[in-house]
């Protein structure tokens, strides 16, 4: 695997200072030395750098331009990207308009550098752990927050939502509506948890309509039959009144034959480690997958609880919404 780098980009051939080698020697990146603009895109878009610093130094106009396109082009812009300003021949303003994520001066001291280069590298890898449409944490910090709780020897649950009927309604009423709706169900579950758990509970996006949250077990019951329950209140005014009033719509499934289409609802699986012993997060995953696919294959909106032992046995906790 090759080592973590970063790109420092001088168009007049410049070298870092020593603060900025030191800043990147501590992190233990590689420092690539680039003076084409085109060069730093084709290298940022095959293998994605730590960092970008971009030396206005000589050359302000080529840096900011570089900074500009960078930041202009999704894939690349999640990469945090420094300028490294003269004493005092760049306007901040300038800098920030280019979509830098940072300004240093060579005057600045190695502390203060350090400092703020350290925070910028945080605010980028939180930024890019949490999904763009609902800002929720993603898979990532998912699967951290359950090893943490394994760590610390806690009964937990973990909780996997998702919804029915999601890629017909899509199809029917478009994808902006259906993101919409992923944002609707990302705030019901958001708000219930955290309002009736303010402390101890976790909400996670993995993407699409799949939602994961983490809370206490004794929590569960309360907390999931909340989320049902407002979930299925909402759920019908996303629709056109005439596909409310019905209760359906028709669609086409995927040999284009049509067939009634129900409106959406939630299903939740629930695994917990009251009964079993969990090694990582990976099986803790793979279990509350198996259960929220079978929580899928019920009617209505449900929460299903795994209460099965090591030793194996069916055994489980059903809760339904009303509809």
């Amino acid at each position: 695997m090759a080592q973590p780098h970063a790109i420092f980009f001088s168009a007049d051939r410049g070298r870092p200072p020593a603060p900025v080698r030191d800043w990147v020697d501590a992190h233990g990146l590689a420092i690539v030395l680039l003076d084409s603009e085109s060069e730093v895109m084709a290298r940022a878009l095959r293998g994605r750098p730590a960092a970008m610093i971009l030396d206005a130094r000589t050359s302000a106009p080529a840096a900011l331009a570089c900074c500009q396109r960078l930041k202009s082009d999704s894939f690349t812009a999640v990469i945090p990207a420094v300028v490294l300003a003269a004493q005092s021949d760049l306007a901040l303003h300038d800098a920030f308009e280019a979509a830098a994520d940072e300004v240093v001066r060579e005057s600045t001291p190695a502390a203060e550098l350090r400092a703020r280069l350290d925070t910028m590298l945080r605010r980028a890898e939180r930024d890019v752990r949490v999904h763009p449409s609902t800002r929720l944490p993603g898979a990532p910090e998912i699967e951290a927050d359950i090893g943490r709780r394994l760590d610390a020897g806690e009964k937990f649950a973990v909780c996997y939502a998702d919804l029915d009927h999601f890629k017909e309604y899509n199809d029917r009423y478009s994808y902006f509506e259906g993101d919409r709706v992923i944002r609707i169900l990302a705030k019901i579950l958001h708000d219930v948890v955290k309002g009736l758990v303010p402390e101890g509970s976790f909400v996670g996006h993995i993407g699409g309509d799949d939602f994961i949250y983490i809370i206490p077990v004794h929590n569960v019951k309360e907390v999931s039959e909340e989320i049902v329950s407002i979930f299925d209140s909402l759920v019908p005014y996303q629709y056109s009144e005439q596909d409310r009033r019905a209760g359906y719509f028709f669609g086409k499934d995927r040999r284009g034959q049509l067939h009634r289409v129900p409106l959406m609802t939630v299903s939740i699986g629930i695994v917990t480690n009251e009964r079993r012993i969990f090694v990582n997060a990976a099986q803790v995953s793979e279990l509350a997958t198996e259960m929220k696919s079978y929580a899928k294959t019920l009617p209505g909106s449900v929460y299903i609880m795994d209460r099965r032992h090591d030793s194996g046995g069916i055994d489980a906790i059903v809760g339904a919404g009303e509809r």
